[in-house]
């Protein structure tokens, strides 16, 4: 049994405006570092993390102890023309309300299809889990991002609900067990426990 947290990256001043922050290689900001120093997350054996900035930011405050692992796959999506806007800026723009009459379904122009970003999360989530597997860790902390903990916890989570409904907030996230006997056959699957909803 491979206990997994999934963890949403600390706020950045995007996040703060209600930006769509993908590729854009934000910091936190100084209220997301304070809020996330008073946080008490379990000590993992291993520590897997976005690329981006704010991610290895996140888990330098949670786990400083810990060596980071970079999962380039885990990193959140290409909003292409919608990268660094909020609504507000998109209001008006036919491009962002076909998105949206879409219900989000639509890949984003000139950035990623949900498709390509999912297939790529998921890649890169199972590498990490066969790296648990063989490495025989029990306790595994993924730091990322919104819409990547929300591809996992669609395609994996024992409760079926759709990508939306998994949204979590910064800092919060999710404690799931994973069975090694049954991933290895093929039955890919995180029991969820408990939904950390911080912030």
């Amino acid at each position: 049994m491979i206990k997994i947290w999934l963890i949403r990256h600390g706020k950045t001043e995007g996040n703060k405006y209600g930006r769509y922050i993908g590729v854009t290689d934000e910091p936190l900001c100084p209220d997301g570092q304070e809020f996330l120093s008073k946080l008490d997350y379990p000590e993992p054996d291993r520590v897997y993390i976005s690329p981006m900035k704010r991610c290895i930011q996140t888990a330098q405050i949670l786990f400083p102890k810990k060596s980071l692992q970079i999962i380039e796959e885990l990193a959140e999506c290409d909003f292409g023309e919608f990268e660094n806007k909020n609504y507000k800026e998109l209001d008006g723009n036919a491009n962002y309300q076909a998105w949206i009459d879409s219900n989000g379904t639509l890949p984003f122009p000139g950035g990623e299809s949900r498709e390509e970003f999912k297939r790529r999360n998921l890649s890169g989530f199972e590498r990490a889990i066969a790296g648990c597997i063989r490495g025989g860790i029990s306790q595994a902390a993924f730091v990322i991002h919104g819409g990547t903990i929300m591809n996992l916890m669609e395609e994996y989570a024992d409760i079926q609900k759709p990508f939306y409904e998994w949204h979590v907030k910064n800092g919060g996230g999710y404690e799931t067990v994973l069975e090694e006997d049954m991933w290895k056959r093929g039955r890919k699957e995180l029991s969820v426990k408990t939904a950390i909803m911080e912030d």
